[in-house]
C-alpha cells in the first residue's frame, strides 16, 4: 500500500482507497503491455458523483429520477458529451436510460450512433445552423441567438422540438476578462423577445437555460442568476416546464495554480436547497436540468506516463516523460492535480519538474517535491484527468495516447496508441 502522506501534498484530499483504486488499474493496464502514455477512465467514480448529487437533491425535496416521491419538481442529469467524448462512457450512460447534452454536429451524430433517442438528446451551443440537415423529431434545443431562432423556428415547429432559450445573465462573464460578457445566449431583453416569438408561433417552448462557467465558486452566484431568469420569464409571461441550470459545480481534489481549492466555499447540500427554494419562482415548473461535466467526470480518469530521462541543474531536478501538458493535460496550465509515483520511492524529496517529451518549455505537468530516488523507467500518475483531457489532446510530434476503460465488465483497452501510419495518412 502506498503511504499517501509521502506522495500527496497536504492540500489534496483524495481518500486512500481512491489512490489504491487508480494504482491497481494502472498496474493492470501495464500488465497488458500498454504503451505509455495512456489514459485510464472508469465508470465507478462517475456513478459515485451522480449518487452524491442525487442524495443532496432528494434531501432538499426534489423528486428523484428513480424514486417516485410526492414533490412536484424533479431533476434530470444530462451527460456533457464534450467533457469526456468516450464511446464506452456513452454506452454505459445510455444503458441506464439517461439523457445526453451535445453541442456540435459530430456530437449529435455520435449520440445517435450510440443509440440515444432524439427525445433524450439536448442540443446546446452557439451557431447551430447545422441542425437544419437533421430530420429528427422531439429533440430538445436551446436557442442561442436571434439569427439562429429565425433560421430554425420553422424546423422546430415541423419536428415538434422541445424548445428553450439560453439567457446571458449578469452573472456570466469572460473568466479571463471579467468586464466583458461571454459570446453565449440572449441578452435579457433579447430573451424576452425570443420567448414571446416562440409563444406567438405556438411552438413547444418549455425551457429556460443559462450556463455560468466552470468551477462556480459560491452557491449565491447561482441564486442570483436564477432570480434574474425568473424575472425574464415574468416579463415574457412564460411559465417554463424546465429550468436548465447548465453545469459549473466546482470540481473536487483539484487546485488552482495559486493553490486555491475550487470547491472550498461550495456545498452540494446548500446548492440543492437553493435550487429547491428557487424553483418556487417558476409556477408550474416540472424539472431542473443539470449538465455538470467537470464535477461528474474529472475524478473518473488518470494519465499514466513513464520517465524517460532525468536532468538536474540550477537547483531543479527535471524528469522528462513520454507524456505531458502539450499532448495530454492542457488543464495543467491553470490547474494543479495530484501527481505521484506508481510505485513508492523513498528517500529525500527535492524540487522536481515533470516535463513531457515535446520541444516546448510550456510542456510541464508540475513542479513539486518528489523523491530523488525516482529514475528513468518509473511511472507517474496524474490524477483527475477525466474532464477535457481527451478533447484537448494534441498530436504534437507524437500520436494520440492509448485509452483504457473500466466498468462492471472489467478493464479493457478501447483505443490503441496512434500509429505513425494513422498519424500521417490524413494528408493527401
Amino acid at each position: 500500500m502506498t503511504p499517501i502522506a509521502k506522495t500527496l501534498p497536504l492540500n489534496f484530499s483524495h481518500p486512500p482507497e481512491m489512490i489504491e483504486f487508480w494504482q491497481r488499474l494502472a498496474r493492470e493496464a501495464l500488465s497488458l503491455s500498454a504503451p505509455t502514455p495512456f489514459y485510464v477512465f472508469s465508470a465507478l467514480p462517475i456513478a459515485e458523483k451522480i449518487s452524491e448529487l442525487d442524495a443532496a437533491l432528494v434531501a432538499a425535496g426534489f423528486k428523484s429520477e428513480i424514486k417516485n416521491l410526492k414533490s412536484p419538481v424533479g431533476f434530470k442529469h444530462f451527460l456533457s458529451f464534450k467533457t469526456q467524448p468516450v464511446a464506452s462512457l456513452l454506452r454505459w450512460w445510455q444503458g441506464q436510460g439517461r439523457s445526453i447534452e451535445v453541442v456540435s454536429e459530430f456530437e449529435l451524430r455520435a449520440a445517435l450512433a450510440e443509440g440515444f433517442a432524439p427525445e433524450n438528446i439536448l442540443v446546446n451551443g452557439p451557431a447551430k445552423l447545422w441542425l437544419a440537415q437533421f430530420d429528427l423529431r422531439e429533440l430538445s434545443v436551446n436557442f442561442d441567438s436571434p439569427a439562429e431562432l429565425a433560421a430554425l423556428l420553422p424546423l422546430a415547429k415541423k419536428l415538434n422540438w422541445r424548445c428553450g432559450v439560453r439567457i446571458l445573465t449578469g452573472e456570466e462573464f469572460d473568466p479571463e476578462n471579467p468586464p466583458f460578457p461571454t459570446q453565449f445566449g440572449f441578452t435579457p431583453d433579447g430573451a424576452v423577445a425570443a420567448l414571446k416569438k416562440l409563444l406567438r408561433a405556438k411552438t413547444r417552448v418549455e425551457t429556460v437555460h443559462f450556463h455560468l462557467r466552470t468551477n462556480v465558486s459560491a452557491v449565491a452566484i447561482y441564486e442570483r442568476a436564477i432570480a434574474e431568469v425568473a424575472e425574464i420569464c415574468r416579463a415574457a409571461k412564460f411559465r417554463p416546464l424546465h429550468l436548465d441550470v447548465g453545469g459549473g459545480i466546482p470540481v473536487q481534489n483539484v487546485l488552482s495554480r495559486g493553490g486555491k481549492v475550487y470547491d472550498g466555499e461550495f456545498g452540494l447540500r446548500s446548492f440543492a436547497k437553493m435550487l429547491r427554494q428557487s424553483a418556487k419562482l417558476f409556477p408550474g415548473l416540472r424539472e431542473v436540468w443539470l449538465e455538470n461535466g467537470r464535477f461528474v467526470s474529472a475524478g473518473s480518469g488518470v494519465l499514466v506516463v513513464k520517465i524517460l530521462d532525468v536532468k538536474a541543474r540550477r537547483g531543479l531536478r527535471q524528469l522528462i516523460c513520454d507524456g505531458g501538458r502539450t499532448m495530454n493535460a492542457l488543464t495543467s496550465l491553470w490547474e494543479q492535480h495530484a501527481l505521484m509515483p506508481l510505485v513508492e520511492r523513498g528517500g529525500v524529496q527535492v524540487l522536481t519538474a515533470i516535463h513531457g517529451p515535446t520541444c516546448m518549455a510550456f510542456d510541464q505537468l508540475a513542479r513539486i517535491p518528489l523523491p530523488r530516488s525516482l529514475s528513468a523507467g518509473d511511472h507517474l500518475l496524474w490524477l483527475d484527468a477525466g474532464a477535457y483531457h481527451l478533447p484537448w489532446e494534441t498530436r504534437f510530434s507524437h500520436g494520440h495516447a492509448a485509452v483504457f476503460w473500466q466498468d462492471e465488465n472489467g478493464l479493457r483497452q478501447i483505443r490503441a496508441r496512434q500509429s505513425f501510419e494513422n498519424w500521417w495518412s490524413p494528408w493527401t
